[in-house]
């Protein structure tokens, strides 16, 4: 194992991993106090070495660019997304071509975001120590014990690869994969649009009209305040803050400070730009303002229809070996309850061949299910004609 913390280490190790066919990639990192995850280390393997690489002494990152878009050499994560992010700001690409163990672990019989640890123990027997997991990587010097945690990361991660592709393969299944790690190296995946985030307010569902307006606004503000001053949201404004904020209508600066812990968390600078964004929602035309997706009251109940999805998901997941959420979720499923098939994961590539066509069968009253001797049975009662 080699600990790199010179730039010319680093090109070193870049030009002898060229050589591999596979590269086994994770970071640590700290993002308490940030709203971009400060890299503390980063933990390589090749098909003969491993190499723990320290960002804070090795210099510039970039020299790895041409190992990570090198299409001879197959990038290994386990649930990547996080490490990809990192990678994009850090090193300035995306990795390709790539395999996740997580996501391919779903399709091999284990659960729905199977641990590391978990899928380490099951598929190669070592049960891998948690001691570290939580430790602080920003601090130096690092410790033995935490290299040999960071480094057991990346060095099964090779093996697990070359199980589970042959499995995949034996099933028929490798090529599922495609369009999931096409996704997970998509680097527009990791763009925030910040007047799309007031989606994910705690408690957004409590406001409506001009109030929805303003808390796009208000929470488009935050997000790019805290990208500025690289600062949690949460520092700028809470979530709740928000929300209180918008539901009131404040249109200045004491109806904002009459909201509970605004006063003591947001400077007057910052609250009156709150205010400005509030008001301009107030001029938004009725006709342009946002809506969030969700049942309307003229909307039939699907509860039932839920119900039924549900179990046939089930049965097949099991019969199939694959981890129910995986195959469908349950978000997934009410979309295609209500009809709005063309946005359902379920309702593409394979999951549509496996069950996404039966489901809407099922809806369409052409096929049933029973219980025969405790186990459920599924009649079509046609042959499926689905668009």
């Amino acid at each position: 194992m080699l600990y790199i913390s010179n730039q010319k280490q680093l090109i070193d190790f870049a030009e002898r991993a060229s050589k591999s066919s596979v590269l086994a990639i994770d970071t640590e990192f700290m993002r308490e106090k940030s709203y971009y995850p400060k890299l503390c280390l980063m933990q390589l393997a090749t098909d003969s070495e491993i190499a723990i690489v320290d960002p804070f002494t090795c210099g510039e990152l970039s020299v790895l660019k041409p190992l990570l878009s090198n299409e001879d050499i197959m990038k290994l994560f386990h649930a990547g997304s996080q490490d990809i992010e990192i990678l994009l700001r850090e090193v300035g690409c995306s990795p390709w071509p790539l395999f996740d163990t997580q996501i391919a672990a779903a399709l091999l019989g284990q659960s729905h975001q199977v641990g590391f640890g978990s899928l380490v123990h099951t598929m190669c027997g070592v049960r891998l120590k948690k001691r570290d997991s939580y430790t602080d990587w920003a601090k130096r010097p690092l410790t033995d014990s935490q290299i040999r945690y960071a480094a057991d990361d990346v060095a099964y991660l090779p093996r697990l690869y070359e199980s589970m592709r042959a499995l995949l393969e034996e099933k028929g299944r490798l090529h599922w994969l495609d369009a999931d790690f096409q996704e997970l190296a998509d680097p527009e995946k990791y763009k925030v649009d910040p007047y799309a985030r007031y989606i994910r307010l705690k408690r957004v569902n409590q406001l409506s009209g001009t109030q929805l307006a303003a808390a796009r606004e208000v929470a488009a503000w935050r997000e790019i305040t805290a990208r500025k001053r690289n600062i949690p949201r949460k520092w700028v404004m809470g979530d709740e803050e928000i929300v209180e904020a918008c539901k009131r209508e404040a249109t200045n600066i004491n109806e904002l400070f009459m909201v509970r812990g605004v006063k003591q968390h947001v400077s007057t600078r910052d609250a009156r730009d709150v205010v400005a964004c509030i008001n301009k929602a107030m001029k938004i035309p009725e006709d342009e303002l946002p809506q969030l997706y969700a049942s309307q009251h003229n909307e039939p109940n699907v509860d039932a229809a839920l119900d039924l999805m549900q179990a046939l998901v089930r049965l097949r997941a099991k019969e199939n070996e694959i981890a129910m959420q995986t195959l469908a979720s349950h978000s997934d499923l009410s979309l295609v309850a209500r009809g709005h098939t063309e946005h359902s994961e379920v309702m593409k590539g394979w999951r549509r061949e496996l069950v996404g066509d039966e489901l809407i069968a099922l809806l369409d009253g052409k096929m049933s299910m029973r219980l025969c001797n405790g186990e459920l049975v599924v009649d079509k009662s046609s042959e499926l004609e689905v668009d």
